[in-house]
């Protein structure tokens, strides 16, 4: 039977039932895709940690469909969790609040916490409602590499270590969600993603950004993440040092587009856009990996707005 199939209701009701019976669907987000199960189930998250050969202290996301839904995985829910839920559900950010039994504690790596999210995608959302239970969902590639923008990069990280691949086409954002960590003494950005920080402030006030941790509190946190399987590495000289670097067999990827006299380049946007940057940003990695360059220099965004998710994948995907 055919794996990666397009996102039809069929095939989406096909999904839910291997979800049922414990299989794993990778499905289309509005930021990368997942590779989810049924959240309730240790046997069918174990899957997850086998097929993407991810280490069991790297806690999952866990996708509802309905705001009111996160009662049933998490209890003492904040005020100000509430708030976000209101200003920013559906949609790429995730929330790490306190866990019900209900929530296996393979699925938050023994924490206390659970990581929730309801995604802005008609396929997942309705693939979350067929299934009768929430999914928890990493990004559906291996562990550490390039998270997939598209059905066929699933194909190609996991291949028949997933049961069905739902094909949503290209995904928007690009990159994964905003994860914050909200208690009643104030809120944490444990991971910058799909929301800025500054819209987040904008909403609920200062929020305070978490650079080092005991215990990984969030999914994407460690140092060394998203990377492409060629060397990659961020120039933070001046665009007269860029010039004279003279290696043919490198290549340069940037915001904007730009002429080099020996290196070719890979534009992310035509102006600088952010939202364009981040959406173009692991689809670009990947192509580049395709191509087996040498390796990629990549040029930095300002860390304001989306520029500071986007730094931080560039960062991690440099280590």
């Amino acid at each position: 039977m055919e794996q990666l199939v397009k996102s039809t209701e069929e095939n989406i009701q096909r999904a839910a039932e291997i979800i049922k019976k414990g299989g794993l669907v990778a499905f289309p987000t509005e930021t990368v895709y997942g590779l989810g199960a049924c959240a309730l189930s240790k046997e069918a998250v174990v899957k997850i940690f086998e097929a993407k050969k991810r280490p069991h202290f790297d806690p999952l996301i866990v996708h509802i469909a309905h705001r009111e839904e996160v009662d049933r995985i998490c209890h003492d829910i904040p005020d100000q969790a509430w708030q976000l839920m209101e200003s920013f559900w559906p949609g790429p950010l995730t929330l790490v609040l306190p866990k019900n039994e209900t929530i296996p504690d393979i699925v938050t790596a023994g924490l206390d916490t659970v990581a929730v999210r309801m995604p802005a995608h008609p396929v997942a959302l309705r693939l979350i409602e067929c299934s009768g239970c929430p999914i928890a969902a990493p990004s559906a590639n291996r562990f550490g590499h390039i998270s997939p923008t598209q059905a066929r990069d699933v194909l190609s990280d996991l291949g028949k270590a997933v049961d069905l691949i739902l094909d949503g086409g290209r995904t928007v954002v690009g990159i994964e969600s905003t994860v914050l960590l909200v208690t009643n003494q104030g809120i944490n950005l444990l991971r910058p993603g799909g929301v800025s920080t500054e819209d987040i402030e904008r909403k609920v006030g200062s929020i305070k950004i978490i650079t080092h941790s005991q215990k990984i509190l969030s999914p994407g946190a460690t140092k060394i993440h998203y990377s492409p399987r060629v060397p990659l590495y961020i120039f933070n000289g001046s665009p007269q040092e860029l010039e004279r670097i003279n290696e043919p067999h490198l290549v340069i990827m940037s915001p904007i587009p730009l002429s080099h006299q020996s290196m070719k380049v890979f534009p992310l946007s035509q102006d600088g856009n952010l939202s364009e940057i981040a959406s173009h940003l692991f689809e670009e990695m990947r192509t580049l990996e395709r191509m087996r360059v040498c390796a990629i220099i990549a040029l930095p965004v300002e860390k304001k707005g989306l520029g500071r998710a986007i730094m931080d994948r560039l960062t991690r995907a440099s280590a």
